[in-house]
């Protein structure tokens, strides 16, 4: 269908009043486009990223078009390219004119030594260190039909209601997870933490069949249902994965295997503040040590599991994924060096023929995502880049805290046969912020 003419273009007037900070994490778009600062962004370096890109998105006068290269997994170009729609609605005539490439595979390509006169600037879903892919919000905020995972905005209220179904206190005292293995070795060797006869690793771990679970229903794959253990794992898979959110929604304490990947909130997480970290190459005693922990010290146990909760529901929420989205897309287009223009092949793109072209949950979840109007309050205010010294500080700060809980877990094991010596381990140091 053709997209009609008479949305909003600006928005008439917002109400007025302080604006607020946005959260920390959005400081973190400095730091994705620095390696551009100096130079620009050249109509050159955009075209050196169609290489692994499966679509152009283009932005002038707050219309969006799109050259679409190669089709991606599932609806995964679908529902990102709606959230860039969803946020056309919400601030119209505030998403400056632009061009870009957008590649929705897993893995960042873009290496920090590529030998480049400029990197090409690509756009995907996660970053590691040894790459300069500038990293979006996933396509799961506006829901993913494959897998029955409904848009963010309602599965965020469900996941808060699911939260008081159990108390803490009463819940299973074990880690859980529950995913699909098959998709890396980690995962594999996760799944060697489950209970046997010989072990018992405080692990309770779970194969996620998904070809089954769409067959009967989703009846198992429910994430409100799932906040009924005192620990949940976050392990990735081929790179970063979406759970995450989901699992740190639950109250529970998150053990989160060692990560290799961010995307754009996870560099504010703090270790033993928002979650307790798991060493990759000894999963299952790691996880016995966390849990046999928290299980010791259940008010900071909890602790943790609230401060994670409460910055996936308060800082995730979906006006600040928006806000995201349209402070990461001003400051890289302040960065170009030319006028974006709507090449030949490119295709205006509207919710409505969006929405009409799409059936079943595809529909569904983009009707229950869409934007109804523009939004009365104004975007947050972005924090200003780190300096490299406090930059450097926060760095430090993680890895000391995880350097600090592998001491604690040596000990632990250490004096495995003592294990009244759990107390003493002096598990507050980190809290204090000493």
């Amino acid at each position: 269908g053709t997209c009609p003419s008479n949305y909003p273009r600006a928005i008439e007037e917002e109400e007025p009043g302080p604006r607020s900070t946005c959260p920390e994490y959005f400081r973190w778009i400095h730091e994705d486009l620095r390696a551009w600062a100096h130079t620009g962004i050249t109509r050159e370096a955009v075209e050196t990223a169609k290489r692994t890109a499966n679509f152009r998105l283009v932005i002038v006068n707050g219309k969006a078009y799109v050259e679409r290269y190669q089709k991606s997994f599932q609806t995964r170009d679908v529902f990102t390219l709606w959230g860039i729609l969803q946020l056309l609605r919400r601030y119209p005539g505030k998403v400056p004119d632009l061009e870009l490439m957008f590649d929705c595979v897993d893995w960042p390509v873009v290496g920090k030594s590529g030998g480049y006169a400029g990197p090409p600037p690509l756009f995907r879903y996660c970053g590691d260190d040894r790459t300069l892919d500038i990293v979006f919000p996933d396509w799961s905020f506006w829901g993913w039909p494959e897998i029955n995972l409904k848009p963010w905005e309602g599965l965020q209220k469900e996941l808060r209601e699911g939260n008081t179904k159990k108390r803490w206190m009463e819940r299973e005292a074990y880690a859980y997870w529950k995913g699909n293995p098959a998709v890396a070795e980690t995962r594999m060797d996760l799944m060697k933490c489950n209970v046997s006869e010989e072990h018992d690793w405080n692990a309770r771990v779970f194969a996620q069949d998904w070809v089954k679970e769409s067959q009967q229903g989703y009846k198992q794959s429910d994430l409100a249902n799932q906040c009924l253990h005192r620990y949940k794992i976050y392990i990735e898979g081929s790179a970063w994965s979406v759970s995450q959110k989901y699992i740190m929604a639950c109250d529970s304490l998150t053990l989160i295997v060692k990560p290799h990947y961010y995307d754009f909130f996870t560099r504010s997480l703090v270790p033993v503040h928002h979650y307790w970290p798991i060493q990759e190459h000894d999963k299952c005693k790691s996880i016995k040590f966390a849990v046999d922990w928290g299980n010791s010290h259940k008010h900071k146990a909890q602790e943790i599991g609230k401060a994670a909760s409460s910055f996936i529901q308060d800082e995730l929420k979906m006006d600040y994924v928006y806000d995201y989205m349209l402070h990461l897309l001003t400051q890289y287009s302040k960065l170009l060096t030319f006028k974006p223009v709507v090449p030949k092949g490119a295709v205006e793109l509207c919710s409505e023929s969006m929405a009409c072209n799409a059936a079943g949950l595809e529909n569904k979840f983009m009707m229950e995502s869409l934007v109804k109007g523009p939004s009365e309050r104004a975007p947050c205010t972005i924090p200003p880049p780190y300096d490299p010294p406090s930059l450097s500080a926060v760095l430090r700060r993680n890895s000391n805290s995880i350097k600090q809980v592998e001491l604690w877990e040596k000990r632990y094991w250490d004096n495995q046969n003592n294990s009244s010596r759990l107390r003493g381990i002096g598990c507050y140091t980190i809290y204090r912020g000493d």
